[in-house]
């Protein structure tokens, strides 16, 4: 166990030394930071305080339309186009529109303007809606009213359960953002960490320095310290991305009106470690079979790819999941183990999964990551000091026999 220490301690210090693990262990919050302070500048930028009144010229050619106060634009009356055409020209107008003499019966308007754009800005169509409303039904109504009548309608949609109460998991962050986001960071996570494992046991096999190694520990030993020092590194990796995102919940998202009210709930933390620990220690035992296996790394690299596949599947369900977690074939990936840790952090980020289910796909897991060390062991052991030759699958299945 001492030998298992060591390695597990080696194992630590050098992944924490590693550039790419610091990079990439970095570039997490600061993209995190420079997204929120984007978004706080561009959010300056655009309502810098103070704006400079709009001014929109317009030719009535029905009548009746000359009531412009108060819209959020100042609205200047031309008696013709060739005048309006002349101040657009002279910059005394941003643009200009044209009510035309059947305007009730067609409901066309006409804008001028000369700027390149791929649509009518919004805040200019807003304007011009207003201020067609406000002399449409201003004399005819009260102000109540007309305000009513420009904004007519502010929706809020509820779920509801089978039961008719509130369906729970309607929080808009946590529904579609959350999901998404906590899937990347703990996909990433495992095969980073998993990644590093077999990319080492690759080198130390092609350079021949596992001959050293396995001259002093055996190779459960070495498995196991392995394994469990990555592991450690990538749990510190998750839980750094964990804390930021909590911080960029709990203090950047205050901010931003539609996600003031957004939160990380302590169980999904939880959850997600327990994902990415199970998750991991079945994709790492993988890892260093396909590591021993490969005769040179680059190959081991390119098999790793086949191994790290079923991960990536439940990404290819996100709206799926997102929009029904209790979609069969959600909770069909959530008992498959190599998708169980994506899909029901997907799942729990979203809404709440019954604890019969977690239950019984933490169950699955533990029994695959039981098979896999039994079996993985075999051939991590019989494979490690062959060289110039790949095992065959039947050779691989003589390992798990007879090694």
């Amino acid at each position: 166990m001492s030998k298992s220490l060591i390695v597990f301690r080696h194992e630590l210090l050098v992944t924490f030394r590693r550039k790419s693990f610091i990079l990439v262990t970095l570039a997490v919050p600061l993209l995190m930071l420079a997204g929120y302070l984007i978004y706080q500048g561009v959010q300056s930028w655009h309502d810098p305080g103070e704006a400079e009144t709009r001014k929109i010229g317009y030719v009535d050619l029905a009548g009746g339309f000359d009531d412009g106060a108060g819209l959020g634009a100042e609205f200047a009356p031309y008696p013709g186009v060739p005048e309006a055409t002349q101040a657009l020209l002279a910059g005394e107008v941003r643009d200009y529109f044209v009510i035309p003499p059947d305007y009730l019966q067609t409901g066309l308007i006409v804008r001028y303007t000369m700027r390149r754009e791929v649509e009518t800005p919004p805040d200019t169509v807003e304007s011009i809606r207003e201020f067609l409303i406000t002399n449409l039904i201003g004399d005819q109504t009260s102000a109540a009213v007309l305000e009513r009548a420009k904004t007519p309608i502010a929706l809020s949609s509820i779920r509801l359960d089978e039961t008719g109460e509130a369906a729970g998991g309607q929080d808009p962050f946590l529904a579609f953002f959350l999901p998404y986001v906590f899937a990347l960071l703990l996909m990433f996570s495992i095969f980073f960490a998993s990644g590093y494992l077999l990319q080492g046991i690759s080198e130390e096999k092609e350079s021949r320095l596992i001959e050293v190694l396995l001259s002093s520990v055996s190779a459960r030993q070495l498995l196991a310290g392995k394994v469990f020092g990555l592991g450690a590194a990538g749990l510190a990796q998750m839980l750094l991305w964990l804390v930021s995102l909590w911080v960029l919940i709990d203090v950047g998202l205050s901010g931003i009106p539609s996600l003031s009210d957004a939160s990380l709930p302590a169980g999904l933390v939880v959850l997600a470690i327990l994902y990415y620990v199970t998750g991991y220690l079945l994709f790492a035992v993988a890892m260093a079979v396909v590591g021993s296996i490969g005769t040179t790394a680059r190959e081991s690299q390119s098999w790793s790819s086949i191994v790290s596949m079923p991960a990536v599947v439940p990404l290819f369900f996100l709206n799926l999941i997102i929009e029904d977690p209790g979609h069969p074939i959600a909770v069909a990936l959530t008992f498959i183990p190599p998708t169980a840790p994506i899909t029901a952090v997907m799942r729990l980020s979203a809404e709440g999964v019954p604890a019969w289910q977690l239950a019984l796909s933490l169950a699955l897991l533990a029994g695959a990551i039981g098979g896999s060390v039994w079996a993985g062991a075999k051939v991590f052991r019989a494979s490690l000091l062959m060289y110039g030759k790949r095992p065959g699958p039947g050779e691989i299945a003589r390992f798990i026999r007879e090694a």
